[in-house]
């Protein structure tokens, strides 16, 4: 990266104007009926994509996938489909097909034209409409296909049904030949391939473990399916299927985590067309990992069926504690203590799902919270009677939480007393920024007093804070709320973002719109941004789902030609431009590759190629000021990773293997994952 970046003046005059109000123009622009522009087809999906799959990065072309595996998910679903493979092609491109009905192909009444083609290119249109055509299912809102479609620069599509094999090709969701029979076939089922858009997402490289995970999942939420994923680049395959179900799920989240119980609960029932299945268990850990499905679709914001659980698992627990008198009479049990150490999936169907929103994360019926509590409140009984000592260590376990949950709500309110007393509530060590309003303020948190002191002196102090925090803060995976609010780092993090921590908690006091992680990029400093990953997922998930956490990319390498100064991000980009710049010195193509990293893999202190000099940084406080701003700070120039979570049980036990105490599951996973050590995703 060239050094020309915009100065601090220049953005903070860019952010002074987005912060303003704008004026009218009083009518020196005229508008009128002739203003309103109309979007006929996909075009509307075309100028927004992201409305329709939340931005158009890695995670919005892996969601592109998922859309086309829903529709054979819910083929399954249905009772349709059993088969359903997904393969990364060598050009680039995903295949994904099954073995359900297929498609219709015969002309739509109304469209006069192929139902198979209405599907493709006409937005709301689909058989999740039609309850006699799917009871239940995951698509609801009949955009899934259409937007793959008019996202991608290229798409086939053939379906097998009636005997026959049908064919159409799209481009840029615009057919470009007829639907027609092109065979015939003595199987049934869809298969689909699409390449996405270069003009639309900059970087298409589809990712075999990013799609196993929702693919795993899949898998383990509907038992009678088996998934196969395969990458023909790389030649790898897994194939997916879980007879267990939601148990087997249970057991794969908490492989590492020793259990209390013989063996995970299991519930299933059925109520006014609405399937409840659940599994749960309890472990040593102190976490609640609660996920919750709907129709295939994971609810991470929860949403009734989730209150349902809690309030049938809170008065089944309590109940048996009071008929056994199981605690002293000093303890009282609350629901956050039945849910500590616990590990639970809970997949609900329903007929007709409202969802709060597009992205159909919180389900809204209510009817769902009284059919759930019913079943697994009945269930849930029935089985602490019939294993009375499994039951019994439940309830040991949730009252050793409760003496936790008040030495840890001494430990607040301790914590609430001395600021009270102090004159100002914000750690001693951030450098606030002077902008109050979240939407246009954020926050570096530092590794090192040295790094946090180049931040404080290159950061644009009108909307950048920094926090400084020495060393590596307490692992909260292995520790209980009142022991990680006992730790100054962790309680320093806390104050700055304001969001709280534990019952206190709310994403929207949140004073930082970006909360940005920025470490060395050595193993020390991997493994701090680790830790913090650790506590923003377990104790501030929620800033996690908003999109308010972030990874700072400082660059490893500086390129010093006379007196132009460029940047490298990683080994591959040095290599790339020392390629360019000696090309540039001697006015031919670069070469020697090879001799270019021996010559200059170690620069340390800084090394001479043909006159350009090569230096390596150790850590963020070598950096001057002006570099830090220029590089890593600068929000024209600077390059942030958002944090996401792809898969919830994933996650979960990724953050298990990686913080936990069993080292051989965290080794194999450093080893399968090495090729992506530079950018893991977590």
């Amino acid at each position: 990266m060239k050094k020309q970046s915009a100065t601090k003046a220049e953005v903070r005059e860019k952010a002074t104007k987005q912060v303003k109000t704008r004026k009218p123009t009083n009518g020196a622009q005229e508008y009128s009926a002739k203003s309103i522009t109309v979007l006929k087809g996909l075009e509307a999906v075309r100028r927004r994509p992201a409305m329709y799959i939340g931005d158009v990065s890695s995670r919005g072309l892996h969601h592109l996938v998922y859309e086309v595996v829903d529709n054979s998910i819910d083929e399954a679903v249905a009772g349709f489909a059993t088969n359903i493979d997904v393969t990364i092609n060598k050009d680039g491109s995903v295949t994904v097909s099954d073995d359900g009905r297929g498609i219709p192909t015969d002309e739509h009444p109304t469209e006069k034209r192929s139902a198979l083609e209405v599907v493709m290119t006409v937005l709301h249109a689909g058989g999740k409409f039609d309850k006699n055509s799917y009871k239940v299912s995951g698509g609801l809102h009949g955009v899934g296909v259409s937007v793959v479609n008019a996202l991608s620069e290229e798409l086939e599509v053939e379906v097998y049904r009636d005997g026959k094999t049908y064919y159409q090709k799209y481009r840029k969701g615009e057919p470009v030949t007829q639907v027609k029979a092109i065979g015939t076939s003595d199987r049934t089922g869809t298969k689909l391939r699409f390449l996405p858009d270069s003009t639309i997402f900059k970087a298409r490289n589809f990712k075999l473990d990013t799609l196993c995970e929702r693919m795993r999942e899949l898998a383990y939420l509907n038992p009678s399916i088996t998934i196969r994923a395969s990458d023909l680049r790389s030649k790898e395959e897994e194939t997916f299927h879980f007879s267990g179900g939601l148990v087997e799920f249970v057991k794969y989240i908490d492989a590492i985590r020793p259990s209390i119980t013989r063996s995970p609960i299991y519930i299933s029932g059925a109520a006014e067309n609405v399937q409840v299945e659940a599994a749960l268990q309890y472990n040593e850990g102190f976490s609640d990992n609660s996920f919750t499905y709907v129709n295939n679709i994971n609810t991470h914001e929860g949403g009734t069926h989730l209150v349902g659980f809690r309030s049938a698992l809170t008065r089944a627990l309590n109940n048996y504690t009071s008929k056994n008198n199981l605690v002293k009479d000093n303890i009282q049990l609350t629901g956050d203590d039945f849910r500590e150490g616990l590990t639970a999936v809970l997949s609900v169907k329903v007929p007709d799902p409202q969802f709060e929103g597009q992205t159909k994360t919180k389900l809204g019926n209510s009817e769902v919270k009284s059919i759930v509590e019913s079943i697994v409140g009945d269930q849930l009984n029935r089985w602490l009677e019939e294993n009375p000592g499994d039951a019994k260590k439940i309830i040991e376990r949730c009252a050793r939480a409760a003496e936790a949950r008040e030495a840890a709500r001494k430990a607040r309110d301790l914590t609430r007393r001395k600021n009270a007393l102090e004159s100002s509530n914000l750690p001693g060590k951030l450098a606030d920024c002077s902008i109050t309003n979240p939407e246009h303020a954020e926050i570096y948190i530092v590794e090192g007093d040295s790094a946090g002191g180049s931040a404080k002196q290159g950061r644009d102090r009108r909307f950048q804070a920094i926090l400084p925090i020495k060393g590596k803060i307490l692992n909260v995976e292995k520790a209980r709320l009142h022991k990680i609010l006992e730790n100054e780092e962790i309680r320093a993090i806390f104050t700055a973002i304001g969001a709280g921590i534990g019952d206190d908690f709310d994403p929207a006091k949140v004073r930082y719109g970006k909360i940005i992680i920025m470490t060395d990029a050595d193993v020390d400093g991997s493994h701090i941004r680790t830790l913090l990953l650790t506590l923003f997922y377990r104790h501030m998930k929620g800033l996690i789902d908003l999109g308010h956490v972030y990874i700072a990319q400082p660059p490893l390498y500086k390129l010093k030609k006379g007196k132009v100064e460029y940047y490298a991000y990683d080994e591959d980009e040095r290599v790339d431009l020392l390629k360019k710049l000696r090309a540039e010195k001697r006015g031919k193509s670069g070469d020697g590759g090879k001799e270019i990293a021996e010559n200059a893999g170690g620069a340390e202190g800084g090394t001479m190629v043909d006159g350009i000099v090569i230096s390596r940084f150790k850590g963020l406080g070598e950096m001057n000021p002006e570099q830090l701003w220029s590089t890593t700070m600068n929000p024209e120039t600077r390059t942030v990773l958002q944090v996401s979570v792809e898969s919830e049980g994933g996650s979960d036990r990724t953050f298990s293997i990686l913080m936990g105490d069993d080292v051989e599951p965290r080794r194999e996973f450093i080893e399968k994952n090495a090729k992506y050590v530079r950018n893991l995703d977590i």
